[in-house]
This record gives C-alpha cells, sequence and structure tokens, in this order.
C-alpha cells in the first residue's frame, strides 16, 4: 500500500457509512484522521442498505471488506402491499429493494468503525463550530473540544450536513424538500418475519422483515421540530397516522415505548460544487437524495476515490478534488435526476397506490426498473489506482 499521504491532517465530520470508509481508505494511505461525530456513539440499526453491480463490488473488494460485508448481510425481503384487512394485493420482491448485497446500516456503520478505530482518532459527541482557510490548512474550532487546525476537512456528516452549512452556504440555498417525512424506530414488539406494507392516501407504515422494524412515510408541509427529541418526533407520528387503518394503532403503541426513533424529512441536495478550498463533501452531504436507494453505494464510492485520488496527487488536494469532483458529478447524477420516493412508497390518491401495486405484477416491467437502476449504479470508470 502507497503512503502518499503520511501525516496527512484529514479531520472528516460525521461517523455513519461515509466517514468512516473514507477513514479506512486515508488510514491505509499513511493519513493522520480524525473523525468527528455530534452524536454520542455509534447509531446502532437503522433501515438497510444495499449494493449491487460490478462498480460497487469492486469498491468492497478494493477496501478489503466485501467477505465482512457479505458474512453481515440480511438478504432481500419480499415487502407486501396489503389492504386494511391484511389481504396481500401486490409484492415488491426482495431482489428490486436488496440489490445484491443487503445490510442493516448500523451493522455497516460498525463494521467500518471496527476497521479503523486502533489508526484513526474518533471524537464522539462533538460538532465543528467554524472553519477559518489559512495557507497551510483549515483552522476549526468545535463545542467542546479544543482549536485544532488540519491540511483537509470532509463533510461527511448527511443531508443536513453542518460542514456545507459552514463552507458552502445555507441548507435553504443547498437543499430541496420534497414534501414527504420518513421515519425510522426499532420496536420491542415483533410484526413478523414477512415485511408487509399499507397505504392510505399520502401515508404508509411497514413493518416486519430486516429493512426496519417499523417504517413510515408521510406526506406534509415542512415541519418545525427537533431531530434530536425522540418524544417530539413520536408525537409527530401519532398526529401524522391518527385514524389510520390495518395495525397502524398497534405499531403506534409500540412506538410509544420506544426509545430509538428517527425522523427526517424527504430531501434532495442540489448543489453544483462539491469542494471549496481544502473542504470536501462526501455522500449525502454532496449528493443526497432521501430514500432514493444509491445513498450508501454513493459514499463508498465516493470515499474511495476521494482517497485514492489524494493519493495520487501526492496530496495536492487541488489537484485531488478537481478530478473527484469531475468523476463523482456524472456518477452522482441519478439522485438530481430520480423520482421522489415518496410519492413512490405513499402515493397521495387510492388510484396512485393501485398503479405503484400494479408495476409490480408484471415481471417485465420489474426487469426494466431493476436494469435502470442497475445501470446507474456502474456509471461510472472506475481508475486502476
Amino acid at each position: 500500500m502507497r503512503d502518499n499521504l503520511h501525516n496527512t491532517r484529514v479531520l472528516i465530520s460525521g461517523a455513519s457509512i461515509g466517514g468512516p470508509a473514507l477513514a479506512h481508505c486515508l488510514a491505509r494511505h499513511g493519513c493522520n484522521v480524525t473523525v468527528v461525530e455530534k452524536a454520542p456513539a455509534l447509531r446502532e440499526g437503522g433501515q438497510a442498505v444495499d449494493f449491487k453491480g460490478e462498480t460497487h463490488h469492486t469498491v468492497l473488494t478494493r477496501m478489503g471488506i466485501l467477505d465482512d460485508v457479505r458474512r453481515l448481510q440480511t438478504g432481500g425481503t419480499d415487502q407486501h402491499f396489503v389492504d386494511a384487512d391484511g389481504r396481500t394485493l401486490g409484492v415488491m420482491p426482495g431482489e428490486f429493494t436488496g440489490g445484491d448485497i443487503e445490510i442493516r446500516r448500523g451493522d455497516l456503520a460498525r463494521l467500518l468503525y471496527e476497521r479503523t478505530a486502533s489508526t484513526c482518532e474518533y471524537v464522539f459527541g462533538d460538532s465543528i463550530t467554524s472553519l477559518t482557510e489559512a495557507a497551510g490548512g483549515v483552522h476549526v474550532t468545535f463545542e467542546r473540544s479544543a482549536p485544532r487546525t488540519f491540511d483537509l476537512v470532509v463533510g461527511a456528516d448527511g443531508i443536513h450536513s453542518n460542514v456545507r452549512r459552514l463552507a458552502f452556504g445555507p441548507e435553504s440555498e443547498c437543499v430541496d424538500f420534497l414534501g414527504h417525512y420518513y421515519a425510522l424506530v426499532e420496536l420491542d414488539t415483533d410484526f413478523g418475519p414477512h415485511g408487509q406494507m399499507y397505504n392510505e392516501p399520502g401515508r404508509m407504515v411497514a413493518v416486519g422483515g430486516p429493512k426496519a422494524p417499523a417504517f413510515f412515510v408521510f406526506a406534509s408541509e415542512r415541519l418545525d421540530y427537533d431531530r434530536y427529541d425522540v418524544e417530539q418526533q413520536k408525537a409527530i407520528l401519532e398526529r401524522a397516522y391518527a385514524g389510520m387503518g390495518w395495525r397502524t394503532p398497534q405499531v403506534l403503541d409500540a412506538v410509544r415505548g420506544s426509545k430509538d426513533v428517527y425522523l427526517d424529512s424527504i430531501s434532495r441536495v442540489s448543489i453544483d460544487r462539491y469542494v471549496n478550498g481544502r473542504v470536501a463533501l462526501l455522500g449525502d452531504a454532496a449528493y443526497g437524495s432521501t430514500l432514493g436507494g444509491f445513498g450508501s453505494g454513493l459514499a463508498l464510492v465516493g470515499a474511495y476515490v476521494l482517497a485514492e485520488e489524494l493519493a495520487a496527487a501526492g496530496g495536492d488536494h487541488r489537484v485531488a478534488f478537481a478530478e473527484y469532483e469531475r468523476q463523482m458529478r456524472r456518477y452522482s447524477k441519478v439522485t438530481r435526476s430520480g423520482n421522489n420516493a415518496g410519492t413512490f412508497l405513499a402515493p397521495g390518491s387510492p388510484a396512485g397506490i393501485r398503479m405503484r401495486n400494479w408495476t409490480f405484477k408484471f415481471g417485465f416491467l420489474l426487469g426494466l426498473m431493476m436494469k435502470v437502476t442497475d445501470k446507474f449504479a456502474t456509471n461510472i470508470a472506475l481508475k486502476d489506482y
């Protein structure tokens, strides 16, 4: 392994998928990596994520984690569309939602963390408050830690990126709200091994299977709430799903006892650049599209490309960042042109629900959709670094 980046100091904001993936790739080239994460610890559980096609497999192989990812994979699970009486109306097959390899987000985050914990510094429960670029690096201040200077800073801190706000502009200028919210809730109640999804116009609730114990999507005006206040998020779900049929009252009753609730908007990042001086954006911070189906694959490919371009350029961030942006701009096109996942998962009318369910009754339509997603997943020519 080349040691082209020996003693290069890199600060990464975010310890979900993209951050630890980049830390792993950079550490192999000799970088001095620090990862700062606002949460007090790794976030366990979460929705399953998937990888598909030659590009994803190549990156997982070159990162040396393909076997471990396969060991932890959940396997795709069919999702049954049901009516209010629980009768199956259609089936979304596991190969459509699960790709070639499906793994729970929390398992992937822990795998990447364990691969990097001994070679990289992790700072949990802290956040960046300012970035000041100078000739020799970026001076960074934190909420709790003492100020430090780094050669480079990378924002891998999600669609609501703090780094992007500090270095590129306010979220209102970088992110488009798409009219829906989603929630993932870890539950103690077992709703069965088979995924079931129930819809009423503008609302969807799903339980069972490995995707997430409870998964909600609903249409809404923009909401003002604290994304770190679990009780406030539970109250939003109570209001949004009041009066809904099927097993929804039972699901909501289980939600009331949960300590792990994550509710967020369905949004799309809409910026025309991923780098600014010595600061770069990675994953959802740069090219996020909530529930678009490509987020984790894009994050891993982006982490690999960014690290390898830095190594190939001998640490010259101007050369490396420009090439990273050129490659990822094309590859991430799907997130800018894709459909709103909210309208697919929670159609706004009975006719829209029927049409969505009907799509999966015909093999040729499913095959066509899968070919399109496979094309997007492999739409990058990886260099032989």
